[in-house]
């Protein structure tokens, strides 16, 4: 068996980012924690559908218990863990995924955008770019301002659809992800920000404004890397929030989702925070130029 050295390139380069990542955070004196893989509960979420391990469920993200530790005096942690989705699958998906996730107390979603901008950069120059990123045939400029677009401002854009239609008949999710998406970050690194309400689950409302939410999603060249929002910590509002999710999934002949009682519990002590996740292995493609995810893996699913 001969040497990949294109994929030995490419596993040198994930190595040299995820030190980067860890560089940057215990730099700012985040402290680097882990959680359980293994839950009773996950987040009931409508469009993501969980890996299942005898009783219990494989975590699709670590963001409950890590706002736990929020609640329980932890005020900025940080974390690279595996997460498990069922069915995804593609150029950009995997079923098993690395995921960064950070949370900070009295952070906003606004700060959270400040830190994306400086973790891009940080890794930038520790791979030696200077300034910008070349991926594919572009060429995205990191100096100068990063590109903010609302939602709203998104689909009067590039959309062929309002986005209170699409809301209405249920094509938010395919126009963002084949009309917008691909428009963005192509220059320079873009933040879509205020969704509506009913498409952030676990975020704020915006003051004055609750049909939208402090929700934001991170592009580089046309690919989603990160979500991140304001955190929710109304315990009441957050148990009617994962109820309306199980009712979607019931109402799709889906399986729902234990409540987390737990988290509920504790989310009455959780401080105002904000906090987000991130797709190392997207990250990694963007910074090694390669087309496929499967490219910045030791192993694809298929291969196990």
């Amino acid at each position: 068996m001969t040497l990949d050295t294109k994929k030995y390139r490419h596993l040198e380069i994930r190595s040299l980012v995820v030190q980067a990542i860890r560089d940057f955070f215990t730099g700012k004196l985040y402290l680097e924690v882990e959680t359980p893989i293994l839950c009773p509960c996950i987040i009931p979420e409508a469009h993501i559908d969980p890996v299942t391990s005898e009783d219990q469920y494989l975590q699709a993200s670590p963001e409950l218990c890590m706002k736990r530790l929020l609640s329980k005096g932890f005020n900025k942690i940080f974390q690279i863990c595996k997460c498990f989705r069922k069915n995804e699958r593609g150029s950009h998906h995997l079923s098993e995924l690395t995921m960064l996730e950070w949370y900070a107390k009295n952070d906003t979603y606004l700060d959270l955008m400040n830190q994306c901008q400086g973790l891009i950069k940080f890794i930038a120059a520790r791979l030696n770019l200077e300034n910008q990123i070349k991926y594919q045939d572009k060429i995205i400029s990191l100096i100068g301002p990063w590109q903010k677009l609302t939602v709203q401002s998104a689909f009067d854009l590039y959309s062929d659809k309002s986005l209170s239609a699409a809301l209405a008949d249920g094509s938010f999710d395919e126009i963002i992800s084949f009309q917008i998406e691909p428009l963005l970050g192509n220059t320079s690194p873009c933040f879509l920000y205020d969704y509506p309400a009913s498409m952030a689950s676990l975020a704020k409302l915006l003051p004055g404004n609750p049909d939208h939410a402090q929700r934001f999603e991170f592009y580089i060249a046309g690919i989603e890397l990160a979500n991140g929002f304001t955190e929710l910590t109304d315990p009441v509002e957050q148990k009617l929030r994962f109820e309306k999710e199980n009712m979607i999934r019931s109402s799709q002949k889906k399986t729902t989702t234990p409540m987390p009682y737990k988290f509920l519990a504790d989310l009455e002590k959780m401080p105002e925070a904000a906090g987000i996740a991130l797709g190392v292995d997207r990250l990694v493609m963007i910074f090694s130029n390669a087309l496929s995810i499967d490219d910045v893996v030791t192993f694809t699913p298929e291969d196990v």
